[in-house]
């Protein structure tokens, strides 16, 4: 095994009201330099789709998750693993989430992309008062969901209303 350490910055903005916390950045994303970066990842189609927004490149993905008002970050900061398997992850070193939250006061809900990432979460940082929720993941190994129903999902999550194309909805 390998020990690595996240290779990239939180996105985070002023007004980040979501803040998507995934497990650890796969060997794709190492490769190619952003997160979800696996072709077969669903994370970036599902928003392009919510948000009717491009998302082929990094400096859009980034626009979009601007526009959107979600901070994107992982919850294991380090971690030693043979393959990008979640189920791989060992002696794992974890984000300081508290320190997020305190210069970001504007999340109001992390939401994970996998059950890994909430339970990692949820072992070292049950006392903190913010809501959360444990999305499927987009992960192309979690095959168990149909797309559309993910897309679905998330949609009411990150409260995406439809007819407003792309906007947030109020309330």
């Amino acid at each position: 095994m390998k020990r690595y350490t996240h290779p990239f910055d939180p996105i985070l903005f002023p007004d980040t009201k979501i803040l998507i916390l995934g497990t650890f950045p796969s060997l794709d994303s190492f490769k190619y330099d952003f997160y979800y970066a696996h072709k077969r990842n669903q994370f970036w189609k599902i928003l392009h789709e919510l948000y009717k927004m491009p998302a082929e490149t990094k400096e859009e993905r980034i626009v979009l998750l601007k526009h959107a008002k979600i901070g994107l970050y992982d919850i294991v900061a380090s971690c030693e693993r043979k393959n990008s398997s979640d189920a791989n992850l060992k002696n794992c070193t974890l984000t300081d989430i508290p320190a997020i939250l305190k210069t970001h006061s504007n999340i109001e809900l992390i939401a994970f992309t996998g059950k890994k990432a909430a339970a990692l979460y949820h072992q070292s940082y049950s006392d903190l008062s913010i809501r959360t929720i444990t999305l499927p993941s987009p992960s192309p190994a979690y095959a168990s969901m149909r797309y559309e129903e993910k897309r679905e999902i998330y949609r009411a999550v990150l409260q995406v209303d439809t007819e407003l194309r792309g906007h947030r909805a109020v309330g």
